[in-house]
């Protein structure tokens, strides 16, 4: 197929713009996500590069933002252009591997493990269906005790980033068996097959647990408890989450909460205020101390997720609302305008006016601000 036809390219945007700008069915802040999934999504697929300025436009990514080292787009976002290349390529792993898996392979799949009467029955259907269609990629399930271990098993390597790959295919078999059973499997800890990246920072959104880099395989960890738990998703249910995808199985919230994100749900209501470590650790019922070891134990500090929720929310707010920048900066707990341009711009290389104008897409653009 020759995909630099911007005519047979358009007609696929066509056919999935209103699909595409469906709502997610994320409803709290979620964490924005780091405009290198997005290059690396669309790097070397010989597309013709009117299409990437049409595509990124309706994602409302502005053309821009792929230019700035530090940029973060919405979780919606990385959801809509992910599904634009699905649609054109009519590849769910979008030039992934040396075989396409064509439009509606993730719905037979989850067809597929409906009536398993576990989750362990299920995984084994989820094995075996990517062994009939991969060649390149498979998974391999192992008990041993209390803990169960799914590894990627890479037979090639893969045709495009193999960090943005093994990213998501880890994170398919993750939420897929989530969704199934209708609870957010805990992971007790993560390999990674590839030297820490640079965005290793969101991994406590995207794979909250221990997590380990340079290892033999990619794989997950999780409690073999989970393997007797019963499907629990109906077909309606299916139809949601087939139109959310990636979003649903790829940033999923958590119910067995990381301490990480306890605290930053609670900072989220309270940004304004200006709450500190103290107020923090007293309001969750903890000592400095303890908050501090535990946040620690899980790689990251408060100052850290005070800073990176600061961050999603200033960007959330210049994208999708008119207020003034002073205001925004405000609302995240910062008085003087001088300082948060400083630190908005330590945290993308943009100030908060240039990241507005070039990342508002092209309604917020319009509506001014």
């Amino acid at each position: 197929m020759d995909r630099t036809k911007s005519a047979f390219e358009f007609a696929y945007l066509a056919k999935i713009h209103s699909f595409s700008m469906l709502p997610s069915s994320i409803h709290t802040l979620s964490p924005t996500v780091s405009m290198a999934m997005v290059t690396e999504l669309l790097a070397d697929l010989g597309l013709d590069p009117s299409w990437v300025d049409k595509a990124i436009d309706r994602a409302g990514i502005a053309p821009e933002l792929l230019q700035e080292a530090g940029a973060r787009i919405s979780v919606e976002q990385f959801s809509r252009i992910y599904r634009q290349l699905v649609a054109l390529l009519d590849d769910e792993t979008p030039g992934f591997f040396s075989r396409p898996l064509r439009q509606g392979t993730l719905k037979f799949l989850c067809l597929g493990m409906y009536g398993a009467p576990s989750l362990e029955i299920a995984l084994h259907r989820f094995r075996s269906y990517f062994r009939l269609l991969l060649d390149d990629m498979g998974f391999e399930v192992t008990i041993n005790g209390a803990l169960t271990r799914i590894a990627l098993i890479e037979h090639v390597p893969p045709r495009r980033s193999r960090v943005l790959v093994h990213e998501i295919m880890l994170k398919l078999v993750h939420g897929v068996a989530s969704w199934m059973i209708d609870r957010k499997i805990a992971l007790a800890r993560v390999d990674f097959a590839y030297p820490r990246p640079q965005r290793a920072a969101d991994y406590v959104y995207l794979f909250p647990g221990p997590v380990q880099f340079d290892q033999a395989q990619t794989a997950l960890y999780v409690d073999s408890e989970y393997l007797q738990s019963p499907m629990r998703q109906d077909m309606k249910a299916l139809g949601t989450f087939l139109r959310n995808a990636p979003a649903d199985w790829l940033f999923v919230s958590f119910s067995e909460k990381m301490q990480t994100h306890r605290v930053r749900d609670y900072l989220e209501a309270q940004l304004a205020h200006k709450p500190t470590l103290e107020s923090t650790a007293s309001a969750l019922h903890f000592s400095e101390r303890s908050l501090s070891r535990r946040l620690a134990d899980e790689g990251t500090t408060f100052q850290a997720i005070k800073d990176e929720l600061r961050r999603d929310m200033a960007i959330q707010k210049l994208l999708k609302t008119r207020m003034p920048i002073t205001a925004v900066a405000a609302a995240i707990g910062i008085d003087n305008l001088s300082v948060f341009n400083r630190a908005f711009k330590l945290w993308t290389g943009s100030t908060p006016g240039t990241y507005r104008r070039l990342g508002a897409g092209r309604k917020s653009r319009d509506a001014g601000g």
